[in-house]
């Protein structure tokens, strides 16, 4: 997809403690968002991206809470296109790509699987300091 995400008119940014409630919160803000936006909840895309994002968030709270306290949440959509971050200071960067050819199992290879299935691109993006990341997941509409 060659969506630019600084082009899509619709966003929306939460920051939260890396804690397990981070998880329904992420997911209860990005329905909130998606309704506010006009985009419906009964939409094809919008339950596997619900599942992704809430995978994203887990691993989130699983690997990176001891070096990052909280995690932010950024969502943003267009009339073709949704597309949502999950940032935190934690240095590792996962291998997206690797988790599916390796016949990985778990959270990050069910993400992988998901957004290649709907036709999405994922990406790490590491902060300026290399002490954090956010993996971005982009998904037609």
């Amino acid at each position: 997809m060659a969506t630019r995400l600084e082009a899509l008119p619709y966003r929306h940014v939460v920051t939260l403690p890396t804690e397990p409630s981070a998880v329904r919160i992420a997911r209860e803000t990005a329905e909130q968002a998606l309704v506010e936006w006009r985009i419906g909840l009964r939409h094809p895309t919008v339950d596997p991206a619900l599942l992704i994002l809430s995978e994203l968030v887990t691993n989130t709270v699983r690997h990176a809470a001891v070096l990052s306290p909280k995690l932010t949440v950024i969502y943003a959509a267009g009339a073709d296109c949704l597309a949502f971050a999950v940032h935190d200071r934690h240095p590792y960067q996962p291998p997206l790509y690797g988790a599916v050819t390796s016949n990985g199992t778990g959270g990050l290879a069910t993400v992988m699987e998901l957004t290649l299935a709907l036709g999405g691109t994922a990406a790490v993006r590491g902060d300026a300091d290399g002490q954090g990341k956010s993996i971005w997941i982009t998904l037609p509409l």
